[in-house]
């Protein structure tokens, strides 16, 4: 555990040393949980070393290729790509079937309200990529995605300063009325797209 540690913390000496480009990286290669790494960036913004809307962008920025990564593997890739090096990018086969259940029930729009939820949020781009959606607009739907997530965690990061790490229990309050908050969206959205549905076949 100590030398898993030594790696950790070498990694966050890592980010700061780069700043804005270290969050970014810190996002795409996603050795961390994005939370931790989100919330670093707020300890950093906190510290003086970097400002809070640049940290949001690098780490907007960065949060949406590490989803387009996984997007693009899973287009181009396929299934049997993502069961062969899946556990490489912590992604199993039981997570995989899981986004796609929910994707397949959802549509488009759970690619924006699934990243705010347990367990779909981690695996939602690879269905995605599987039904070769278009590419723009998984990355706007991503983007919208990864703003409010960026800014809430880099926030409650700054807000620690110093007790950074206890960033899960100083995200937990905020949890639930997020995941709240995503399936009223994700509501909506379903109740648009069938009452759309069902004028397109009274037209026809």
């Amino acid at each position: 555990m100590s030398v898993i540690s030594d790696i950790v913390a070498q990694l966050f000496q890592w980010i700061q040393g780069l700043g804005y480009f270290g969050i970014m990286f810190g996002l795409m290669v996603e050795v961390i949980p994005s939370e931790i790494v989100l919330a670093y960036g707020g300890f950093l913004v906190y510290s003086g070393d970097i400002n809070f809307w640049g940290a949001v962008l690098f780490g907007t920025i960065g949060g949406v290729f590490a989803q387009l990564f996984i997007y693009w593997i899973s287009r181009y890739g396929g299934r049997p790509v993502l069961k062969r090096f899946g556990k490489y990018i912590f992604i199993k086969e039981s997570h995989i079937d899981h986004a796609e259940s929910w994707f397949n029930k959802y549509g488009a729009g759970i690619i924006f309200t699934g990243r705010f939820i347990p367990v779909v949020r981690h695996a939602i781009s690879i269905p995605a990529g599987l039904a070769k959606m278009p590419t723009w607009r998984f990355t706007v739907l991503t983007t919208l995605a990864v703003i409010p997530w960026s800014i809430l965690f880099i926030f409650l990061g700054y807000q620690l300063g110093g007790q950074w790490e206890q960033i899960d229990e100083k995200a937990s309050p905020y949890i639930v009325p997020i995941i709240l908050g995503a399936a009223f969206v994700l509501l909506v959205y379903l109740v648009v797209k069938a009452v759309l549905t069902r004028r397109k076949k009274m037209r026809a």
